[in-house]
């Protein structure tokens, strides 16, 4: 059921350091921020400004100093180790930069993971991935290994694996990094095109000033903090790859 709420994302005055003493390093500083579902949000900012660990701390990989997050009304802060995990693999979808693909499997079988982890039989799991491999220009290279993949090409496999078990919130860390531009377009379409849902958010960390007309919504970041928030140019996506209903 789709909540009223229509806040997919809240954080509240987050804060993170690492280290101690002479060495603590500030890195958030009482960060403020909301992401609304069906919305595509970029957030952007110098290199070293606190992008990649707000992301971070947002998906629960990341334990805030302090603060407070919340993911479609649900404290992760409040949930146990446990029921974190189980949120995560069923409601987030995550883009590493470094990709972070598993050397023995195809690509995929890569894709295919998190269908696999919630259970799903294998055959299906892998022809899902298949598919959208296939949206993805990748439908060639389906069985190859990752150390067979340019570094563009393992990056459309690793959102394909962000994707392929349909998310409640999609977050991308330069998804568009190692790709021309082509097939950063492409990519982006099928991240807007996955925005257009009542009840999903996609959450873009980017440098790319290419792909800034896909955005609803910017949020400037600078020195741990959110500066500045504008509505983007957006580009909207008449149908979308996943189903109508929300997830319950």
């Amino acid at each position: 059921m789709v909540s009223d709420d229509p806040t997919a994302v809240r954080c509240t005055d987050i804060r993170r350091h690492f280290g101690e003493g002479e060495a603590r390093v500030e890195v958030l500083c009482g960060v403020d921020h909301s992401v609304r579902r069906g919305e595509l949000s970029f957030l952007v900012g110098p290199s070293g400004c606190g992008k990649t660990t707000l992301i971070s701390v947002i998906a629960g990989l990341l334990e805030p100093t302090s603060g407070a997050v919340s993911l479609f009304g649900r404290n992760l802060g409040t949930m146990p180790p446990d029921e974190r995990v189980l949120f995560r693999r069923e409601h987030l979808g995550f883009v590493f930069q470094q990709y972070n693909l598993l050397q023995a499997l195809t690509a995929a079988e890569n894709a295919a993971v998190p269908l696999l982890a919630a259970g799903m039989r294998r055959l299906e799991a892998v022809d899902r991935a298949r598919a959208l491999l296939d949206r993805l220009g990748l439908g060639s290279r389906t069985g190859a290994y990752p150390r067979q993949l340019s570094g563009g090409q393992q990056q459309r496999v690793a959102l394909a694996r962000a994707l392929v078990h349909e998310p409640r919130l999609v977050i991308c860390d330069e998804p568009t990094a190692a790709l021309d531009h082509a097939t950063g377009e492409a990519v982006m379409e099928l991240l807007a095109t996955a925005a257009v849902h009542p009840d999903r958010a996609v959450l873009v960390v980017t440098h790319d000033s290419r792909v800034y007309h896909f955005a609803d919504v910017i949020a400037h970041m600078d020195d741990g903090r959110i500066v500045r928030t504008e509505a983007g140019p957006s580009s909207p996506v008449p149908t979308s790859p996943f189903p109508s209903t929300a997830p319950a």
